[in-house]
């Protein structure tokens, strides 16, 4: 099924996100963390390349076949364009196809360490062109509430993604962020700019003071002093800081409901008690907005 089909029929989408395990730690090590993710009904839940950004293309689709044939769950396959030849991305769409995973998540991609890009693509509306010729797949892409650490501004940013908007993007999942008010101010924006595709809040619990560092050398992502209070006064403490980060996350949650947003996307971090911990806080409420819209 098309994700795209989710959201029409729905108020609030609920996902979530998982990564494979790493090339040198067996894929069966991810079916227990699928076993758990599974009782929390998400409507469907995309799959990366790998930890640390490492390119991981067929547990990606492994693992996306694997939420489809065995657990009923829709899937999301990631795919990035940066450092793939049209040879290469035909080869994965062609497994993508045999394996009847219909979603896409259509990213450029991060550059590489080493500088030396092979790709035949530079920007993720040419890879959103390159899927839609080969197939009939359903394609979200990626948007920035505070702006792409590339960009020079928001507007410059907006300006890129209605261009992928336009070459046939279905829907949007935001980077992470914190506070709502960015959030809400993007949406606006986005709007101002004709980009009328559902846009879908990426949320993470930040359960340790690890995960901090690496948002913010990823996205430079904006934290409030309310959270910075959490870091301050928790972070020596990992229960601690993981109970308040959960607590956190769900605060968010419930305000960007109660604002009429498309859709949540829980990056998990394949933590499956974090994940159940906020579904099952919130998980009534998503319930009853679409079971109102239903009616």
């Amino acid at each position: 099924m098309k994700i795209k089909k989710l959201f029409a029929e729905k108020k609030v989408v609920f996902s979530l996100e998982v990564f494979p395990p790493r090339n040198d730690v067996p894929i069966e090590d991810i079916y227990q963390t699928l076993d758990e993710l599974q009782d929390i009904d998400p409507d469907y839940i995309s799959v990366t390349y790998g930890a640390g950004g490492g390119l991981n293309k067929n547990r990606t689709v492994e693992i996306s076949s694997l939420l489809k044939e065995k657990y009923g769950i829709e899937s999301l396959a990631h795919l990035t364009c940066i450092n793939s030849t049209r040879k290469t991305l035909n080869q994965i769409l062609d497994n993508l196809k045999a394996k009847n995973i219909e979603n896409i998540l259509a990213l450029r991609g991060d550059h590489p360490d080493d500088g030396k890009e092979i790709g035949d693509y530079t920007y993720a509306y040419q890879l959103v062109d390159h899927i839609k010729q080969k197939g009939d797949f359903g394609i979200a892409a990626a948007c920035y509430p505070e702006g792409h650490l590339e960009s020079d501004s928001l507007e410059e940013d907006l300006i890129h993604l209605k261009q992928k908007v336009d070459h046939g993007v279905d829907y949007l999942i935001t980077q992470m962020f914190f506070e709502n008010e960015l959030f809400y101010k993007f949406r606006d924006k986005a709007a101002a700019k004709g980009i009328d595709v559902p846009i879908e809040a990426g949320i993470m619990p930040v359960i340790n003071k690890r995960q901090v560092s690496r948002i913010i050398e990823l996205s430079d992502a904006y934290l409030p002093k309310k959270f910075t209070k959490i870091l301050d006064k928790y972070g020596d403490n990992d229960q601690a800081l993981r109970d308040a980060g959960i607590a956190y996350a769900v605060e968010q949650i419930v305000d960007l409901i109660a604002s009429d947003v498309d859709g949540i996307h829980l990056y998990t971090m394949n933590n499956p008690y974090v994940a159940k911990k906020i579904k099952a806080a919130v998980g009534s409420l998503i319930d009853y907005i679409n079971v109102e819209k239903a009616d």
